[in-house]
């Protein structure tokens, strides 16, 4: 099936129409600055604007950053608060005139490395944590995704996880790769005493120079990086659209 997946993250909306048994983007992706302030009716015509490049007239996926639940943001993170409490799987249907569906945008990378990436054919507990201005992340066990978890907001001395540990915290505060690799392990280490996962799948922009970090790491638990990199938002973002 061929679906539109669309990603919205706070400096960027990007989207390319995907083959949601393949994996495969089936055109180059649009990539358009997300709008000063974020708020619902600019993003949507971003996303309308996207649709119309392709042409499109099928559904849509789109990985949105918030908690989603029956189609309405419940958090907003990197984008305006005027998303709480927004239908935005009805704003994003009318304004484009298709079908929309929104997930969660870690939600989203996650059922793209499950399905195509480093986290397929694995078994029991797999989480995958995007790093980048903040912490998002998705977690699956035998391959079925528990919807909208925030374990960027744990509290590791006395502050969110996010804040010490994100690749933001990582740029603002001029650390080393191993000065950070502590930082992030000890973020793991409680995420494993919590969870005892099969698997950790590092995702977000970081996830390109992970031969910079993960050598430092020390727990036991294996941890990979994510294989789809910059596509795995779009791919998700799709294959959330099939579950509806």
């Amino acid at each position: 099936m061929q679906i539109l997946g669309i990603d919205v993250g706070g400096s960027g909306i990007k989207g390319a129409p995907v083959d949601t048994e393949t994996g495969q983007l089936l055109a180059e992706r649009v990539r358009i600055k997300t709008p000063k302030n974020g708020e619902p009716q600019p993003i949507a015509e971003v996303v309308n604007q996207i649709a119309q490049s392709f042409s499109w007239n099928g559904p849509i996926g789109i990985g949105f950053p918030a908690p989603i639940k029956g189609g309405v943001a419940l958090m907003a993170a990197n984008v305006s608060e005027k998303w709480v409490g927004t239908n935005a799987d009805a704003l994003f249907s009318k304004i484009t005139g298709c079908d929309c569906i929104m997930i969660n945008d870690a939600d989203a990378a996650g059922l793209a490395e499950m399905t195509f990436g480093a986290g397929r054919g694995q078994p029991g507990t797999v989480i995958l944590l995007t790093l980048g201005t903040g912490i998002g992340s998705a977690i699956f066990h035998r391959g079925q995704l528990l919807p909208n978890t925030e374990f960027g907001h744990l509290e590791i001395k006395g502050e969110d996880a996010e804040f010490r540990t994100s690749d933001a915290a990582r740029q603002r505060e001029d650390l080393s790769w191993k000065k950070y690799a502590k930082r992030l392990n000890k973020y793991l280490e409680t995420m494993e005493r919590l969870f005892w996962p099969n698997l950790f799948i590092i995702g977000g922009g970081i996830s390109k120079e992970s031969e910079k970090f993960l050598p430092y790491l020390t727990i036991e638990t294996h941890v990979v990086p994510a294989q789809l990199l910059n596509e795995a938002g779009i791919v998700g973002a799709a294959l959330g659209a099939l579950r509806k």
